[in-house]
């Protein structure tokens, strides 16, 4: 599998403490990859180092082989890295529609424009993505009367909206039931299968991980220290041993 994004020796130290050692690893074209590891792992520090939120002590992050280490988050955003966040973001003083012809407006370049009507720009393209997240029936809501899961299908619009060639996403089920979580995974991962679109995803949920993820890969204390499917990375000693202590495992005892 060709690689979209590689990470390359990346470090960054707070202090005396070393949040990311060293790491390295690959994402395909087309993959789903998980990002995991307990509290304090290093995950978003990785993460956001990645989207260029934060600066980096040592590495390289080659999107589509060009280096994009050290560019601002807007610069990466318009080589085509779409984003979401663990808190969702999106306007609540806006319509649910209005929310994503923002977003195609600023894909567009149009967003200073101010002399041209803004109120039917890229409407329908607006509506034809919300019909694809489920919310082109509340296109016309205010944003700050939706209910959390729907917030997030929401800004899961606003992210397709930059037609992206990845997608970061932070903790994309946080707060979210269980049922609820499966379903918000399930509808992005064929949404961004449809579109050839790349997703590096952290994600506490086990069972998000483990139904959805083509590959998983984990950190403890700033190191990578495995990667592969599921079942590698259930059976592995090691994320076992950080997860829960020796003697326990991610799979549920049989009957």
């Amino acid at each position: 599998m060709k690689p979209l994004l590689e990470v390359r020796g990346l470090q960054k130290s707070f202090g005396g403490v070393r949040a990311v050692d060293r790491v390295s690893f690959a994402l395909g074209e087309g993959e789903f990859l998980a990002l995991i590891g307990p509290n304090g792992a290093g995950k978003s520090t990785c993460f956001n180092m990645v989207n260029g939120q934060l600066g980096a002590d040592a590495g390289e992050v080659l999107l589509g082989g060009e280096a994009i280490l050290g560019l601002a988050p807007r610069q990466i955003w318009r080589k085509g890295v779409g984003r979401t966040f663990q808190v969702a973001a999106i306007w609540g003083s806006l319509t649910v529609r209005e929310n994503v012809q923002l977003a195609l407006l600023s894909h567009a370049g149009e967003v200073f424009r101010f002399w041209r009507p803004a109120a039917e720009r890229h409407r329908e393209r607006a509506l034809e993505l919300l019909a694809d997240v489920g919310m082109q029936a509340q296109a016309a809501r205010p944003a700050r009367e939706l209910a959390y899961g729907d917030v997030k299908r929401v800004e899961l619009a606003v992210a397709l909206a930059n037609e992206p060639r990845l997608l970061l996403m932070d903790e994309p089920t946080a707060g979210m039931a269980p049922r609820e979580r499966n379903e918000i995974i399930s509808l992005t991962k064929r949404l961004v299968r449809e579109r050839g679109i790349s997703v590096l995803f952290t994600e506490h949920s086990m069972d998000v991980v483990f139904a959805h993820a083509d590959r998983i890969i984990v950190l403890a204390r700033g190191q990578l220290i495995a990667e592969g499917d599921a079942r590698a990375i259930q059976d592995d000693a090691r994320v076992q041993e950080v997860y829960f202590g020796t003697g326990r495992s991610f799979r549920r005892p049989s009957a």
